[in-house]
């Protein structure tokens, strides 16, 4: 596992829990995997706005997203989440690796 990883879930494009791995029980990695599509979607009309109201090539699709909280982040790419505590973890490196994981 990734230093700082807590766990890792991938979804489905309708938001169906497929599976995950971690310190975390299955319920709790469905929510991650439900909360996860859910922001996806919210990222994914932010940026088809910013498309169609500025004109500027480049804001969709998007690649990924990251939400900071005090003590853990939850970062996704693709179908894929994952929580990250912020003082062990590298969320360059996280992200970097989700994008590669995605890709197979």
């Amino acid at each position: 596992m990734i230093k700082g990883v807590v766990a890792v879930c991938h979804f489905r494009d309708d938001g169906q829990y497929v599976e995950g791995y971690g310190a975390m029980p299955d319920e709790q990695l469905a929510a991650l995997a439900s909360f996860a599509h859910d922001y996806k979607r919210i990222v994914q009309g932010n940026a088809d706005q910013l498309s169609m109201y500025t004109g500027i090539n480049g804001w969709t699709p998007p690649g990924g997203w990251i939400v900071r909280g005090a003590g853990m982040s939850v970062c996704s790419v693709a179908n894929l989440a994952c929580i990250v505590e912020n003082q062990s973890g590298n969320l360059t490196e996280v992200t970097r690796l989700l994008n590669e994981v995605a890709r197979y």
